[in-house]
């Protein structure tokens, strides 16, 4: 099958249809072996051989503010560009979403970036948002998981603390839990939910990306080319 091809009908569109309900209802969406059979089995195989040189340690800030901080995340990430069969599905992929998304819900949603993302056993991401209101312009995060055969024993869950107010950094006892299973698909807002990853009991991997903006002013480019 030609994963460059890959579409919002057939299994997606259904999937396109409930993230927007959940997003318009709620602000997030969970759900599980949701991702097109081919297409995960395929991302699952391509992070499986790729040389652990191509996976650099994650940091927190961006551009002049990068920093790599392990009281924070100790996870690596490999950014996606499509030099591979497999990250040329999942952009395909994710266009088509973001295509539905802006027709559904008028979101404006105009880029994309993913990277591939290796939790090795122990590692954690703490309490974090992925955007920060009128400081960025990530709107809506995604996330999927590639680890086949994961059990509740194998830990490594996502957290999200929903209905939180943006200024708050009180966590209460309302959250919700995302077991990391094979080709579960989640998105929410990213200005909305603050959320964590677990350590795990095993190597974990996933991709996260993130729909931008078009907040460019001037000759100032944002997102960057």
């Amino acid at each position: 099958m030609n994963l460059h091809r890959i579409s919002e009908t057939g299994d997606s569109s259904s999937l396109f249809e409930s993230i927007a309900n959940d997003l318009a209802s709620k602000g997030f969406s969970i759900n599980p072996t949701a991702l097109p059979q081919d297409l995960t089995h395929s991302l699952a195989q391509h992070i499986s051989t790729m040389p652990d040189t191509n996976f650099k340690r994650a940091g927190i800030g961006r551009a002049t503010e990068h920093m790599v901080n392990d009281f924070v995340r100790t996870d690596a990430i490999c950014w996606i560009n499509g030099d591979s069969d497999a990250g040329m599905g999942w952009l395909n992929w994710t266009q088509s979403l973001q295509a539905f998304l802006n027709r559904r819900l008028f979101l404006g949603l105009f880029s994309f970036e993913s990277h591939f993302a290796h939790y090795a056993k122990g590692d954690f991401y703490k309490k974090h948002k992925d955007a920060f209101k009128g400081e960025g312009n990530r709107v809506l995060s995604v996330v999927v998981y590639l680890n086949q055969y994961w059990s509740k024993q194998d830990g490594g869950e996502l957290v999200i603390y929903p209905n939180q107010q943006s200024t708050s950094a009180v966590i209460d006892d309302h959250t919700v839990s995302v077991t990391p299973g094979f080709g579960t698909v989640v998105v929410f807002l990213s200005e909305e939910f603050p959320h964590e990853v677990l350590a795990a009991q095993r190597d974990r991997y996933s991709i996260a990306g993130w729909f931008r903006l078009n907040c460019s002013i001037d000759n100032n480019i944002d997102p960057p080319r």
